[in-house]
C-alpha cells in the first residue's frame, strides 16, 4: 500500500522538530490552512509563536527550496518586506526523519483593499522593488512558468490518466489545444521576453498589510516567469474599472522597475493557463487525504463540463485583439 505524504507526522513529532533547534515549546499547536505543504503555528517562548512549514515530499529538490530560503534573504536583506526563514546555526532548511522543514517568524495581517487608488500604488511601489531584485540572477532549480509546464504538461497528465470522464476527454483536448495555439499566437507579440525570479502565486492571500505596509509570504511557488504573472491576479472586480486600476499599479511600479507593456498581451494567456494548471494540481495531489476532504467538486462530471466552459470563455477572449490595456 502507498504511503501518505504525511503519514508519520505527528504533534510529538513537529514539537520535537521545532524544540531540536533550540526552541522552547509551550505545547500550543494550531494547523494553518495550507494544502501543498502541512504549516503548523507553534507556541515558543523566545518569539511567542513561530510557523514551522514541513515541505511536500519530493516536491522539490533541497536545492530548489534553498533557492527560494535565498531569494527571501536577498529581498529582505533590501528591506523589501518579505516573511523569511530563520537562518539557525546558519541552516534555513532543516530535516527530522522524513521530512524537510523550515521555521519562520509568524507574521499577521488582512489582505490588501485592491480597490483602493492609494493601497494600488503602495503594492506597485512594493511589487516593482521585488521584481527588480527577481531580474538580478535566475533561479537554476525551479522551474519556469510558461505554455509547456502550466498548459501542455497540465493537460497530458490530465489526459494520459484517465482523469476526466470519457465522454469529455476529446472536447477538453479539443478546446486545450485551441487555447495553447492562441497563447502562441500571443506570444508572438512578445519577441525577447524577460523572464526573472517571481513569486507566481501573488493572490491577495500572499500578501498582508500591516499598518499600511505590504509583506508577502509564502514563496513555495516561486519560479522563473515574466512579470505579467505577478499582476495579473491583482486586477479583479469590474472589468470597466480594470484598465483605471493597473495604469495606477504601472506607474508606481515604473519607479522602481521598467514594466515591459508588451506582456499585456499575456494577461488571458496566464489566466487561462493557471486553470488548466489547477486542474492538474487537484489530480496530482488527489491521494493526499486532505485534497478529496477539502476539494470535494474535483472530479466530477459537473466539474469538467464547467472547465470545457469556463476555457471556451477564455478562448473567446485569447481570440479578440489584445484587450482594453493597449
Amino acid at each position: 500500500m502507498k504511503s501518505l505524504p504525511y503519514d508519520n507526522l505527528s504533534p510529538d513529532m513537529i514539537l520535537t522538530a521545532v524544540e531540536k533547534l533550540g526552541f522552547i515549546t509551550t505545547g500550543q499547536l494550531l494547523a494553518l490552512n495550507s494544502y501543498e505543504n502541512r504549516v503548523y503555528e507553534v507556541g515558543v517562548e523566545e518569539f511567542k509563536r513561530i510557523v514551522v512549514k514541513f515541505y511536500r515530499p519530493q516536491r522539490w529538490s533541497n536545492e530548489a527550496i534553498l533557492e527560494e530560503h535565498q531569494f527571501c534573504f536577498e529581498l529582505e536583506d533590501r528591506e523589501i518586506p518579505v516573511v523569511s526563514p530563520l537562518n539557525i546555526n546558519n541552516q534555513s532548511l532543516h530535516v527530522i526523519e522524513d521530512h524537510r522543514y523550515a521555521v519562520f517568524p509568524a507574521k499577521g495581517g488582512r489582505a490588501p483593499e485592491i480597490d483602493n487608488e492609494e493601497v494600488l500604488k503602495i503594492l506597485g511601489h512594493f511589487i516593482g522593488r521585488i521584481h527588480a531584485v527577481g531580474s538580478i540572477k535566475k533561479f537554476k532549480h525551479r522551474p519556469t512558468i510558461d505554455i509547456k509546464t502550466y498548459g501542455y504538461e497540465s493537460t497530458q497528465y490530465l489526459l494520459e490518466n484517465d482523469l476526466l470522464p470519457g465522454y469529455l476527454a476529446p472536447s477538453y483536448e479539443a478546446i486545450t489545444r485551441e487555447i495553447f495555439n492562441a497563447s502562441e499566437t500571443r506570444y508572438q507579440y512578445c519577441d525577447n521576453l524577460k523572464y526573472i525570479r517571481i513569486h507566481a502565486d501573488l493572490h491577495c492571500g500572499n500578501i498582508l498589510m500591516d499598518l499600511d505596509l505590504p509583506h508577502i509570504v509564502d514563496l513555495d511557488d516561486c519560479r522563473m516567469g515574466p512579470a505579467i504573472q505577478d499582476i495579473w491576479m491583482l486586477l479583479s472586480g469590474d472589468i470597466e474599472q480594470q484598465p483605471k486600476k493597473l495604469n495606477t499599479f504601472l506607474d508606481a511600479y515604473n519607479e522602481f522597475y521598467d514594466f515591459d507593456t508588451r506582456e499585456l498581451h499575456l494577461i488571458e494567456v496566464f489566466r487561462s493557463l493557471r486553470m488548466i494548471h489547477y486542474s492538474a494540481w487537484l489530480a496530482r495531489r488527489w491521494h493526499d487525504p486532505a485534497f478529496p476532504m477539502h476539494f470535494p467538486f474535483f472530479g466530477s462530471d459537473r466539474y469538467w463540463e464547467e472547465q470545457i466552459l469556463y476555457l471556451k470563455e477564455q478562448l473567446t477572449l485569447l481570440q479578440e485583439p489584445p484587450g482594453i490595456f493597449l
